[in-house]
């Protein structure tokens, strides 16, 4: 086969939610039945897998005339091994390309959309037919690229994990977390549901979530009190841009006893000042990042995290 370059260009790709049933019940037929039984449309995911088949076929053609190609599945990328000089490309959800960010070095993440009709797509600003003209200038570095701040919780086990939205520490599952927080000179010990640290990417997210939910349940208390304000706390926006120098945490839940506070709850952090904990749980600790719950880092006694910015940023094709 003529090809325009010899550059190697990393195609990743998901398992659809059909594949993920077809997984998980051996058959389609057997998947058919299940979801048809629950009285869902079973048509719809027929759909959504035909059409992303379809898109992945169309762009490994096209990118198979402009390099070397190498397609990887999502479950795969822990173990993928990427080069310095690799292009990539997500063809998926915004999802996708979070989660390939975390495990890039500087090399260019170039995110397709498959089905704008069903995507909205915020990360992923191309089409299948746009790559033609795409792929020769970014191999000869003539595109912008959107720079991406990572969050890095660093054990002191020597383990550590990175993340592009946020990263989780806390109870593996629903329960009460018990640890002590530092910040600068600040101290404190903690009983809650777990702490969220959000990268300026994942501001719109998780983040935003917990904004709106906390100031919003603390208007309502003070109207249910007697003491109205103006507003809705709802309407603040926590978001900040996604190359920006810092990150915020938030604790979820705090529980104040006579050992446990709940004055250090939300901040900044920088690579300046970074946040470390140390847990005091015996079992089910856990940091885990980008929502990813089975990639995650044991956090259990005597295991102290420090979090902060990633010396490596993600850099995004635009």
């Amino acid at each position: 086969m003529n090809r325009l370059t010899e550059n190697k260009i990393v195609l990743v790709v998901r398992a659809t939610r059909l594949a993920d049933l077809k997984a998980r019940f051996a058959t389609k037929q057997q998947a058919r039945f299940y979801v048809r039984r629950l009285g869902a449309d079973f048509s719809d995911y027929e759909r959504e897998d035909g059409t992303y088949q379809e898109a992945i076929r169309e762009t490994q053609r096209i990118l198979s005339e402009l390099g070397r190609v190498y397609t990887v599945q999502r479950a795969m990328l822990p173990n993928f091994v990427f080069g310095p000089k690799d292009v990539v490309v997500a063809l998926g959800q915004d999802g996708l390309v979070a989660n390939i960010l975390k495990y890039l070095d500087g090399q260019p993440l170039i995110g397709v959309n498959p089905d704008p009709r069903r995507y909205d797509g915020q990360l992923l600003p191309f089409r299948v037919r746009d790559l033609p003209r795409l792929l020769p200038e970014v191999f000869a570095r003539r595109r912008a690229l959107r720079q991406v701040s990572m969050a890095v919780a660093k054990l002191n086990t020597g383990l550590a994990l990175h993340a592009v939205n946020d990263l989780f520490i806390g109870p593996r599952s629903h329960g009460s977390a018990r640890y002590t927080m530092h910040i600068g000179k600040k101290k404190e010990a903690h009983s809650s549901s777990g702490v969220v640290v959000s990268t300026g990417l994942g501001s719109t997210g998780w983040l935003k979530s917990l904004i709106a939910g906390a100031t919003g349940v603390a208007d309502l208390v003070k109207e249910e009190f007697g003491r109205p304000i103006a507003g809705r706390g709802s309407a603040i926006d926590p978001t900040f841009p996604c190359d920006a120098r810092h990150l915020f945490f938030t604790v979820r839940e705090p529980f104040p006893t006579q050992s446990t506070g709940a004055t250090l709850l939300f901040g900044r952090l920088t690579a300046e000042q970074p946040l470390v904990i140390e847990s005091q749980m015996s079992e089910n600790g856990v940091i885990f990042s980008d929502g990813i719950e089975a990639d995650f880092l044991d956090f259990n006694s005597g295991t102290r995290a420090t979090i902060t910015l990633a010396e490596k940023r993600g850099c995004l094709v635009e």
